[in-house]
């Protein structure tokens, strides 16, 4: 018999990007195969050299976890790698001040590029509720990646229930606990 997995496997590995399978050796400190917690919280850091916040670590583990092990192997890894790659991308886009936060004005251009038809208030009350205390006014990265996933999860939990597309739904307040319970924890 050939043993169709491994060979398989190899192939999977060099298809995968070579930095985030590279990135994934040194943020694997244990050396099990996986990334838990504790190590992906130590590889990622913002502008300032600041750790990623737990709440955010946490998020990205619990989206790429397909095991729901509380842990990444590699080839969540490597969708994470993709995932911070984008969301660092639009960061820098609307970063223009290079400040290292993005301001209310900046989260409110990156959120109506992304199909938001929020209010600058709405803006403004998401960095005021999402600063780092102590810091100067404005969100950091980690803090923006949770911000947009999270209005990207309850967007979704809308539209499932908005079938007629009003822009308006009804639903019991245990309905929308449910909705956000499953998508954002």
């Amino acid at each position: 018999r050939i043993n169709h997995t491994g060979w398989c496997r190899r192939i999977e590995e060099k298809e995968m990007n070579s930095k985030a399978y590279q990135w994934f050796q040194t943020v694997d400190t244990d050396r099990s195969g996986f990334i838990n917690l504790k190590e992906l919280k130590q590889a990622l850091v913002n502008s300032n050299w600041s750790s990623f916040n737990d709440e955010t670590c946490l998020m990205m583990i619990n989206m790429f976890d397909k095991t729901r092990s509380g842990q990444m192997d590699l080839f969540g890894f490597s969708a994470l790698w993709d995932f911070m790659q984008r969301w660092r991308a639009m960061f820098q886009q609307y970063d223009r001040d290079r400040s290292g936060c993005i301001s209310g004005m900046e989260l409110q251009q990156a959120l109506a590029q992304m199909g938001y038809n929020l209010s600058p208030q709405f803006s403004e009350t998401l960095v005021q509720r999402f600063t780092v205390r102590g810091a100067r006014p404005g969100i950091q990265l980690d803090r923006f990646i949770h911000v947009c996933t999270q209005l990207q999860s309850m967007t979704q939990v809308f539209r499932e229930r908005d079938t007629s597309m009003t822009g308006n739904i009804r639903l019991s307040y245990e309905d929308f606990l449910s909705g956000a319970v499953t998508r954002l924890m």
